[in-house]
C-alpha cells in the first residue's frame, strides 16, 4: 500500500502551483506554526515533488514490516521511483525527477510540530543530500539520498502514517491533490465524514490564488467528484461562509 505522513497531509508544506514559487508559506494555528522557504534558483518543492516522499515512506514502512532495519539513507534507480509514482520513464521524466530532488533538497522548513511547548524550532530540508551513483567504469547505479530526520521519524511512528489510494497519482491539479490528502487525513473512514468552511481551507492550503479563485476551484472539484474514495458537497447557510463536506464512499458504491 502507498503510505503518506499525516502531518504532511493536513498542513501547507508544499507549493500547489506548477509554476515556480519563491514566495514563502507562513502558517500558524494555535501554538503550531510552519514556515517554508525556497531558493529562487529551484523554487519551492511542489505537491508533485512530494510523490518522492510518498515513495520513500512506502519503502520505509514495507522494510520495517518485513523485519528489515530502515534507514534515512536510501538508494534506488530513477526507473524504480518513476514507476512507483506512476510517471513515465523517458529522459524528460528523468530530468523532471532530478528537478524534484533539487527542490526537495533546497526547500527549507521550520516548524514547531512535535515540539511540546509549541515554541521550539525544528528546521530541515526534505532531503539532506542526494547524489547520482556509478560504478568504477562510470556505469550508473541509481540515486542515493538521505532523508530529513523529522520526516523519517514521522514515518517510523505508526500513528503518523496513513495509506492512500494509488489513483492519487492520477490527480493532475495542485488543489485537487492537496484536498485529497486533507480529506483522507480528516475524513478517514468515518461514515459521516467531515467538513470545513472554505475560508479556513484557503488559509490551510497556503495557496497563492485569490480567495474567490480558490473557492471556484473547490466548486469545480465538487462538480468533478474526482477524489478517490470520497464524495464532496458544498452548502451555505444565511450569514455563514460556504462549507465543504466530504464523506467516504461506501465500498459497495465503488464497485
Amino acid at each position: 500500500p502507498l503510505r503518506d505522513q499525516r502531518e504532511m497531509m493536513e498542513r501547507p508544506f508544499f507549493s500547489l502551483a506548477k509554476s515556480r514559487r519563491s514566495a514563502p508559506i507562513d502558517f500558524a494555528m494555535g501554538a503550531t506554526w510552519i514556515s517554508v522557504e525556497a531558493v529562487a534558483e529551484h523554487g519551492m518543492a511542489t505537491i508533485w515533488d512530494a510523490d518522492v516522499l510518498i515513495w520513500a515512506a512506502s519503502q520505509i514502512v514495507e522494510a520495517r514490516d518485513a523485519g528489515i532495519q530502515p534507514s534515512r539513507r536510501m538508494q534506488a534507480t530513477p526507473y524504480e521511483i518513476l514507476r512507483f509514482i506512476r510517471r513515465g520513464t523517458s529522459l524528460r521524466d528523468y530530468h523532471r525527477l532530478k528537478a524534484a530532488l533539487h527542490r526537495l533538497q533546497s526547500t527549507t522548513v521550520a516548524t514547531s510540530i512535535r515540539e511540546s511547548t509549541g515554541r521550539r524550532l525544528h528546521r530541515f530540508s526534505w532531503i539532506n543530500e542526494w547524489k547520482e551513483c556509478a560504478d568504477a567504469k562510470g556505469r550508473p547505479l541509481g540515486i542515493e539520498l538521505i532523508l530529513a530526520d523529522w520526516f523519517f521519524a514521522g514515518v517510523l511512528d505508526e500513528a503518523l502514517v496513513l495509506t492512500i489510494d494509488p489513483t492519487y497519482f492520477r490527480l493532475t491539479g495542485g488543489i485537487e491533490r492537496w484536498l485529497y490528502r486533507l480529506v483522507r487525513k480528516h475524513g478517514g473512514r468515518q461514515v459521516n465524514g467531515w467538513q470545513f468552511d472554505i475560508p479556513y481551507l484557503y488559509r490551510k492550503s497556503g495557496s497563492l490564488a485569490q480567495p474567490r479563485d480558490f473557492a471556484r476551484d473547490l466548486r469545480r472539484l465538487v462538480a468533478k467528484q474526482s477524489l478517490p474514495g470520497y464524495e464532496l458537497s458544498i452548502a451555505r447557510w444565511p450569514g455563514e461562509p460556504e462549507m465543504l463536506f466530504f464523506r467516504p464512499v461506501p465500498q459497495t458504491a465503488r464497485g
